[in-house]
């Protein structure tokens, strides 16, 4: 069974849809990029599969073992976010609080989970530092460490190299790439359509027009064209 299905779906706010009947399966190992125009419904879609939103129908089943605890979150930042008074460390743990229940304390095991995950970001050198003193790109590679805590099997990120310049935006995609290389299903919103094109599985387009498939079938599909040329003339 995939690790997430999604039937017939319609997303909104107070009953009102603004995307309806999408249909889609992520299994485990994929690579899945939601592309669109702005507006379209990508971040509701984000939300509505953390289970911060309800759907206005349809359904989200998890399947393969998955709990709703086991998945890891990397959310657009905000400046408040970025602002943050904490330690590396600190944030990093704070990823393993779905496995502490009412307990009010990290076991060994999740402290040894959190250096690791540090150690796999390269910034255990840094787990003393604050948070907000340091660059953007440092900071992406504490939140994925951090979700990395809440998940062996599947991350969901929300537009992670927004605000980075091109070097580090380079490095955060190879990053996320040898993650899924090492097992880990990624489902990422994408503004940037040539790095999705280049290291997604599988295509998730909504706005006016949706599509679902292979990478391949979506730049042959009148969605992809079509949204390829926008990008490359300005337009979206």
């Amino acid at each position: 069974m995939a690790l997430i299905t999604v039937r017939n779906l319609a997303l909104g706010y107070d009953s009102r849809a603004i995307l309806e009947n999408l249909n889609f399966s992520v299994n485990m190992g994929d690579y899945l990029c939601i592309v669109g125009e702005n507006g379209s419904g990508k971040s509701t879609l984000m939300n509505t599969l953390l289970h911060l939103q309800e759907p206005v129908s349809g359904q989200i089943l998890i399947g393969d073992g998955l709990k709703k605890n086991e998945i890891g979150y990397l959310p657009q930042q905000t400046m408040v976010q970025k602002d943050f008074p904490a330690s590396v460390k600190e944030i990093v743990l704070s990823g393993c609080q779905g496995r502490c229940g009412f307990r009010p304390f990290y076991t060994k095991e999740e402290k040894k989970l959190a250096e690791e995950n540090m150690e796999r970001m390269s910034i255990l050198d840094l787990k003393d530092r604050c948070y907000r003193e340091l660059s953007g790109g440092q900071q992406q590679r504490v939140l994925l460490a951090r979700a990395l805590c809440a998940t062996r099997k599947i991350l969901l990120l929300d537009e992670p190299v927004s605000g980075l310049d091109p070097r580090v935006t380079a490095e955060m995609y190879e990053l996320i790439a040898e993650l899924n290389n090492e097992g880990i299903t990624i489902i990422m919103i994408s503004h940037d359509i040539a790095a999705s094109v280049q290291y997604a599985s599988h295509i998730l387009h909504i706005g006016d027009e949706v599509f679902y498939g292979t990478k391949d079938d979506y730049l042959k599909s009148k969605a992809g064209t079509g949204f390829m040329m926008k990008k490359k003339g300005g337009v979206a």
